[in-house]
C-alpha cells in the first residue's frame, strides 16, 4: 500500500475519531430518565380538569421524552391519591389542595407542573328534587353528588357549605364519578345537589337538570369564590420522589407544558380529534360548549401562581380544623424550577 494512502488513510481517521470525541460529550448531555417506565395516578380522567393530561397522552408527548406512562383512571381524586401514597402509582395527577392536606398530615408531595389555574368546580341544586332551593341552607340533611369522598368537589362543596354556615356532616355525600355515573345520578334523583367538572355540569345546566349556585369553571368565578388564584390540577408526587428523579421529573413537565402549549390554539376540531370518543359523553356539541366554558382556566405555561398556595391554604382552613395554616411550609408544597425550563423550551 502506498505511503500516501496510509498517510491519506490515518487523517481521514484521525478526522472520525476527532468527530466521535465531539459527538460523545453531545450525547452525554442529554439526561438520562431515572424513571422512564411510571405511572401516574388520576381521578376522573375523563373530566377537562384533567385535559392536558390526555392531550400528552393522546399525542404522544410523554413518548416523546422517552417516558413509558401508563395512567390508572380511579373515580376521585382522593383514590388517585391514596394509589400513590400507598405505592401502587409513582405520580397523582391531581388537586393542588392534596399537597396541603398532606403536609397537614406530616406527609411530603410536591407538585411540580400545573395544569388548571382555576378549579373548573361548579356546584349545582337539583331542579327535581329542589324546585323552591332558596339558599345554601336548604342545603341541609340533603345529598351531595361529588366525584368522590375527599376530592376537590368534595372540597369546594365544604367551602360553599362553611360560609352558609353548614358543615360536612350536615350533608350526605355520595360519590358518582366525573362521567356518565354522575349524570344519571342527579337525573334519577339519586341526589339532590351535586358539586362536579365540566363536561358534567355544562351538560346539566344546559339541560335545565340543575341550577348553578357555585362556579369556579372561569377566572373571574374562581377569584370571586376563593378570593385570589386558585391552583388546581396539577402532577405532583412524595417530595422524595421529585429529588430522586428530577430528570424524569422534568421531562413529564415538558410533556404537559407542551400539551398547555397545544391547547392554546387548539380549535373543537382538534379537541374532537385527539380525546377518546368516551369522553364527550354522547354529545359533542355539548362538550365543545364545555371546553369554551373552561378554556381560560387551563394553565398557559404550568407554572403555579405566586399567591396561589396561600389562596388554597386559606380555603382549606377555613372549613377543616385539622389544618393549621401556620404548620404549613408553602414554599414546600410545590416548585416552579421543571415547569420553567418546560416554559422556556416551548415558547408557552
Amino acid at each position: 500500500m502506498p505511503a500516501s494512502l496510509t498517510r491519506r488513510s490515518f487523517h481521514v481517521l484521525a478526522a472520525a475519531s476527532g468527530v466521535a470525541l465531539v459527538a460523545v460529550p453531545a450525547l452525554r448531555a442529554q439526561p438520562k430518565l431515572e424513571k422512564p417506565r411510571l405511572s401516574i395516578a388520576v381521578g376522573g380522567k375523563a373530566a377537562f380538569y384533567y385535559l392536558p393530561l390526555t392531550i400528552a397522552e393522546q399525542l404522544g408527548y410523554f413518548r416523546d421524552e422517552g417516558l413509558s406512562v401508563e395512567i390508572a383512571d380511579f373515580a376521585g381524586g382522593a383514590r388517585a391519591l391514596q394509589a400513590v401514597v400507598g405505592g401502587s402509582a409513582d405520580v397523582c395527577s391531581g388537586a393542588f389542595e392534596h399537597t396541603i392536606n398532606l403536609q397537614a398530615k406530616s406527609q411530603l408531595f410536591q407538585s411540580f407542573v400545573l395544569q388548571g389555574r382555576a378549579p373548573q368546580i361548579a356546584m349545582g341544586v337539583s331542579t327535581r328534587n329542589l324546585p323552591q332551593y332558596q339558599g345554601v341552607a336548604d342545603l341541609r340533611g340533603k345529598r351531595i353528588g361529588v366525584s368522590a369522598p375527599g376530592s376537590s368537589t368534595n372540597m369546594v362543596a365544604n367551602l360553599v357549605l362553611s360560609r352558609a354556615g353548614l358543615k360536612a356532616a350536615d350533608v350526605s355525600y355520595v360519590g358518582v364519578g366525573v362521567a356518565a355515573g354522575a349524570l344519571t345520578a342527579l337525573r334519577s334523583g339519586q341526589i339532590d345537589a351535586i358539586s362536579n367538572t365540566d363536561p358534567v355540569m355544562t351538560m346539566l345546566e344546559q339541560k335545565g337538570d340543575v341550577k348553578i349556585i357555585s362556579d369556579t369553571r372561569t377566572l373571574k368565578g374562581t377569584q370571586e369564590v376563593f378570593g385570589g388564584p386558585m391552583p388546581a390540577a396539577c402532577l405532583y408526587a412524595p417530595a422524595e420522589f421529585v429529588q430522586k428523579n428530577p430528570n424524569t421529573c422534568q421531562a413529564l413537565a415538558h410533556a404537559i407544558v407542551h400539551a398547555l402549549k397545544w391547547l392554546q390554539t387548539a380549535g373543537p376540531g382538534d379537541i374532537i380529534k385527539a380525546v377518546p370518543e368516551a369522553y364527550l359523553l354522547g354529545d359533542r356539541a355539548l362538550y365543545l360548549a364545555s371546553f369554551d366554558k373552561v378554556r381560560e382556566s387551563i394553565s398557559p405555561d404550568g407554572l403555579v401562581p405566586a399567591e396561589g398556595p396561600k389562596t388554597a391554604l386559606n380555603a382549606i382552613a377555613s372549613f377543616d380544623t385539622q389544618v393549621k395554616p401556620e404548620r404549613i411550609d408553602l414554599d414546600k408544597l410545590y416548585t416552579n424550577d421543571f415547569a420553567r425550563r418546560a416554559k422556556d423550551r416551548f415558547k408557552a
